[in-house]
């Protein structure tokens, strides 16, 4: 069960930001950089995310698949992260339902099973 939407509004208009002018500098979270699928504004938007793999990275939907931020990235095929202070651009983003994968360390992979969250944004890094 993903969280309320009004988290999700409160976190979009105060706690992102925050986040944003760290997110890209402190692993494991990350800066999303997205383009509006129907505006083709920019948008950056903090995420946790972990790498699988060399070339695999995965994040938690923690508000589910349908959010702004994962339909543009869907629609677009792809998106750029900022990550240890560089942009990784990633391409072929996949839903998946389930139990999370070992990529997301185990205290997180229960706390995430506590939550409920079942849907994974999988993205692979363009070469």
């Amino acid at each position: 069960m993903p969280f309320p939407m009004t988290l999700a509004r409160f976190n979009r208009r105060v706690t992102n930001r925050f986040a944003r002018r760290f997110a890209g500098r402190l692993p494991p979270l990350a800066n999303l950089e997205h383009r509006g699928r129907r505006s083709g504004t920019i948008y950056r938007t903090p995420v946790v995310v972990f790498r699988d793999g060399d070339n695999g990275f995965v994040i938690a939907l923690t508000y589910g698949p349908n959010t702004d931020w994962v339909r543009n990235v869907l629609a677009s095929g792809g998106c750029t992260i900022e990550s240890g202070g560089r942009p990784i651009v990633l391409t072929d983003p996949s839903l998946r339902s389930g139990t999370p994968e070992p990529p997301i360390p185990a205290p997180i992979r229960l706390a995430l099973r506590l939550l409920r969250v079942s849907n994974y944004l999988h993205l692979r890094r363009d070469i």
